[in-house]
């Protein structure tokens, strides 16, 4: 066990707790437990959601993903930061405009109907699942590379912690772990980069020049193709990771938790300048880990590279710099996964049950208990399933969440705002179908079948797209097209008055 790393991980989940207690004696409604009460700054809730979007995929999958792969590895890094274009112009303002809790609300705002509440409540549960074990794998191969706790041992501890955080500090709580866990990732990744950089005099050339001999692969490493080899796959991922993002359920709620429309867009403009040079510094972690550690070295450690930046730390700086960028990891991995369990227990308690079982009559209390079950549910099927995905890359994970959020909510997100003609039809038919061809699809991927230790089945796939974007985001798109004028017509008067509110926050055009 490495000592001193244990005392770094003590001391982040101390802190953490500490601000948990402390939320916990702000958190008494079911605003303050979902949203904050609504009352973060810009500044503030920018650099939440920097935290929330800068995962355990984003530090530890993708410098592992270019330390192993290269260029192939970068277009993690370049569709998570282009996808924030998309957040800020078209998604951001309407969103907060029309809302209140959860992203079902935003549509219920134009079809007041069950089916479209539950829907979306699926929708947001299954991608908040899907993310959450992209973490969970990522703390699993953390904790057993310092502390010697095999792998569900690992998983099971943060998934206590996450559940504690969520249950006792709500909203609050998790927008400040996520506010300190993202300045201690840019400190962190900023020593790292600046430490990798110097090995190279500061040179650009040189660096470039260095890593066409550095690894394996020679020149072929800064070329794409070298791990998506058919150009549609290629597509296929960047559609997901640009897409994505405007539909993701635990980034959409951070709208929620400031005051105002204004304040939201100054939210995304603070998140886009944080999250940019963040990923220009996982160029560094990835060059320097394929450098300095190297691609043995990295696929001992865990064969999806996810140990790349911690074993980069080490070889800079000893288990000092390991032990202490190992642990913002952890905190980065706490942060996000807590946010993913409030935003999973607010789409059941919120939506399901008290609009959908309990037709709105549920009291504030009831639904802050169904909030904390509800937060113990998807902990728990959320843990277990991350226990069969313990050989696959995290940044990859994540991009499969990206891939249904993609082909189940921005279709109808998009229509919603809009198209006129759009109705409770085509936004039921929209998610569901765009939510079970994004599942049924990666279900006969590369990723499920595959050759032995490459896959957690194996067998041969049905499809050869690693993510399966190309086809599942166009199939959302036409399902909510066809469904609205398969379905009965209704009356659009209902459009003009969020059209109106949507871009100017005001409840109607009068």
């Amino acid at each position: 066990m490495n000592t001193t790393a244990f005392i770094f991980f003590l001391l982040i989940v101390g802190a953490t707790l500490l601000i948990t207690y402390y939320a916990s004696k702000r958190t008494n409604s079911t605003s303050e437990f979902y949203t904050a009460g609504g009352g973060l700054t810009g500044w503030q809730n920018g650099l939440a959601i920097a935290g929330d979007y800068m995962s355990a995929a984003s530090f530890l999958g993708i410098a592992g993903s270019i330390a192993l792969s290269g260029f192939d590895g970068f277009f993690f890094s370049i569709g998570y930061l282009v996808a924030y274009l998309v957040v800020l112009y078209v998604v951001a303002e309407p969103l907060r405009n029309l809302g209140k809790y959860t992203m079902a609300d935003m549509i219920a705002a134009r079809f007041d109907n069950s089916k479209v509440r539950g829907v979306a409540a699926l929708s947001t549960i299954t991608i908040s699942t899907f993310y959450m074990i992209a973490q969970l794998v990522g703390a699993g191969a953390l904790i057993k590379l310092l502390l010697g706790l095999d792998y569900t041992t690992s998983v099971l501890i943060v998934g206590t912690l996450m559940t504690v955080y969520v249950i006792f500090g709500g909203m609050t709580a998790t927008s400040w772990v996520q506010i300190v866990k993202a300045v201690l990732l840019m400190i962190g990744t900023f020593i790292i980069s600046v430490m990798v950089f110097a090995k190279f005099n500061f040179s650009f050339v040189e660096m470039f020049n260095h890593m066409k001999e550095a690894t394996p692969l020679g020149e072929a490493y800064l070329n794409p193709g070298v791990k998506y080899k058919n150009g549609l796959d290629t597509i296929s991922i960047n559609i997901a990771l640009v897409l994505g993002t405007a539909g993701l359920p635990h980034i959409l709620i951070r709208f929620f938790t400031v005051k105002d429309a204004q304040t939201a867009r100054k939210s995304v403009v603070y998140a886009t300048w944080l999250i940019g040079f963040f990923y220009i510094m996982t160029i560094f972690l990835g060059f320097g880990a394929a450098a300095f550690v190297g691609k043995e070295a990295i696929m001992k450690a865990n064969a999806a590279g996810n140990m790349a930046a911690p074993l980069l730390a080490q070889s800079l700086g000893g288990d000092l710099l390991m032990a202490f960028v190992a642990a913002v990891a952890f905190a980065t991995i706490l942060a996000v996964v807590a946010g993913l369990v409030l935003t999973a227990a607010s789409a059941f308690a919120h939506d399901f049950y008290s609009h959908i079982l309990r037709k709105g009559q549920a009291t504030e209390k009831e639904q802050m208990v169904a909030a904390r079950w509800a937060s113990v549910g998807v902990s728990v099927l959320s843990v277990i399933l991350a226990l069969g995905a313990q050989k696959m890359n995290v940044a990859f994970l994540v991009s499969l969440a990206f891939c249904v959020a993609a082909s189940s909510n921005l279709p109808v997100i998009i229509y919603t705002i809009f198209w006129r003609r759009f109705n409770t039809a085509g936004a039921v038919t929209g998610m569901f179908v765009g939510l079970f061809t994004a599942l049924i699809l990666v279900a006969v991927s590369p990723n499920v079948f595959g050759p032995s230790g490459k896959a957690i089945f194996e067998g041969t796939p049905l499809i050869s797209l690693t993510n399966p974007a190309l086809i599942s985001v166009p199939v959302g798109f036409l399902a909510a097209y066809l469904g609205t004028f398969l379905g009965r017509r209704e009356s659009d008067e209902k459009f003009d008055e969020v059209l109106v509110k949507a871009n100017t926050g005001m409840k109607d055009s009068a």
